[in-house]
């Protein structure tokens, strides 16, 4: 929790401190899930796609079986639910690693907690 200044104001200094301090722990944390990789699957597994958390595609991979000629656009659906589950597994990597910010009293100090 910030010191307060004379008057009951929360200290300036403190509160820069705080917000710095915040703003290190963010960069830092998104450094770390822009790192993490996950995998994004369609039909069972038969196509799967590999992201990182800073949305960086490392991959695809479709099981032969899910190639067939007279039904191209069946795989193309594939694909692209892989891709979209890829980007949310992705997304969710990310909200985690900003959900574990200790913001301290920083929100008590800026919104008169």
């Amino acid at each position: 929790m910030p010191k307060n200044a004379p008057g009951g104001q929360p200290n300036m200094n403190e509160l820069l401190k705080q917000a710095q301090k915040m703003q290190e722990q963010l960069m830092a944390a998104r450094a770390e899930a822009e790192t993490q990789e996950v995998e994004g699957q369609a039909g069972g597994g038969v196509v799967k796609v590999r992201v990182t958390g800073g949305m960086e595609f490392q991959g695809v991979t479709i099981d032969p079986s899910a190639v067939d000629p007279d039904d191209v656009a069946m795989l193309e659906d594939l694909v692209l639910a892989a891709i979209r589950d890829a980007v949310t597994k992705a997304g969710q990597i990310s909200e985690q690693a900003m959900g574990g910010l200790d913001l301290g009293g920083l929100g008590a100090g800026l919104f008169g907690g």
